[in-house]
């Protein structure tokens, strides 16, 4: 039987008991499997590692460590949100490496977004090394590997989670969420008593709000950015928004323009707001967003925000338009 396939008589989960059911099965095979041995996983605080991390808890308690680095580039809240649902909440052992500085000395200047998205890439990967070699006898690697992954590449998923770990680090893998669909993992993960924010999280890219900071990453943008993103998110949630959108957020580019504020020239950068949905991600149409809700949005933005003096609404559909905009 090919362990990457997902048997045809296997329920798609969509109860609390179907979730309970699964979560139960896959306590046993994970002790089975790893038995008193210590598990590795990078936890992002997206919605897969989220809840692995949550079900290896409840499975192998703390013979898991989580290691969580945060590179600056997360958006408003979220590293805050690991620390205190898995470090105190559930009373992980959660490793928390905050590598803002070391990630935005190595992007400042960058403004090609592919090289922004390998110096990313790359360094998460030498953080994530580092803080693993520190830790000792770790047999097994845990991944968010979920079924469109293997369907993606076909069964072959190198280390998607981390990158490219070592390879003197022989580590057998846990995947216990591997043939659930995304929507079976955010019921397993409600189920597991994470968050509901946790849980419904937006999809959100590895190199984070960096290719959202259009250009350059400068540390007074970046945080520009994220409190906008914070308004925006916000701002869908009173509206009833948030549930209906697949992906919200602000983009901000690296231009200014001139603006008025307290009577005086205001020059700031303008905050574009993205919404998009989507069924794949290959294709994605423009949600209509209520004019009132845009001119609330726009009023806060422009009022509570430093250095933003203008905001736009993108409405670009893909093709032509990709849902990122670097």
């Amino acid at each position: 039987m090919d362990n990457n396939k997902r048997p045809e008589t296997m329920e798609r989960i969509t109860t609390l008991e179907l979730a309970n059911a699964f979560i139960e099965e896959q306590v046993k095979a994970v002790r089975e499997q790893v038995g008193d041995k210590k598990v590795l996983l990078a936890l992002s605080g997206g919605v897969d590692s989220s809840v692995v991390a949550a079900l290896l808890i409840k499975a192998i308690g703390k013979q898991l460590y989580c290691v969580h680095v945060n590179h600056g580039l997360m958006r408003k809240g979220e590293s805050e949100q690991v620390i205190e649902v898995f470090g105190k909440e559930l009373d992980a052992n959660l490793i928390y490496i905050d590598a803002t500085d070391r990630f935005l000395d190595l992007l400042a200047g960058e403004a090609d977004p592919e090289k922004k998205r390998k110096i990313i890439g790359g360094e998460f990967i030498k953080v994530f090394d580092e803080e693993a070699a520190k830790l000792e006898g770790m047999d097994f690697l845990a991944q968010g590997t979920i079924y469109p992954d293997i369907l993606e590449s076909h069964g072959v998923k190198a280390h998607h989670n981390v990158g490219g770990l070592p390879e003197d680090m022989k580590m057998e893998l846990v995947e216990p969420v591997k043939l659930l669909y995304k929507d079976e993992v955010r019921v397993v993960g409600e189920a597991l008593g994470l968050p509901h924010a946790m849980v419904y999280r937006q999809p959100f890219p590895g190199p984070g709000l960096g290719v959202r900071c259009l250009g350059a990453i400068t540390r007074d943008r970046l945080h520009a950015l994220r409190e906008a993103d914070a308004i925006l998110r916000e701002e869908f949630d009173n509206c009833g928004l948030a549930g209906k959108v697949w992906q919200y957020f602000i983009a901000v580019p690296d231009f200014k323009s001139v603006g008025v504020r307290d009577d005086k020239r205001y020059e700031g950068w303008p905050a574009i707001i993205r919404a998009v949905n989507t069924v794949d991600a290959m294709t994605a149409t423009i949600e209509e967003i209520p004019y009132e809700v845009l001119h609330k949005i726009t009023d806060r933005i422009t009022h509570e925000v430093e250095g933003i003096n203008r905001v736009l609404l993108d409405l670009t559909p893909k093709p032509i338009g990709t849902i990122e905009w670097e």
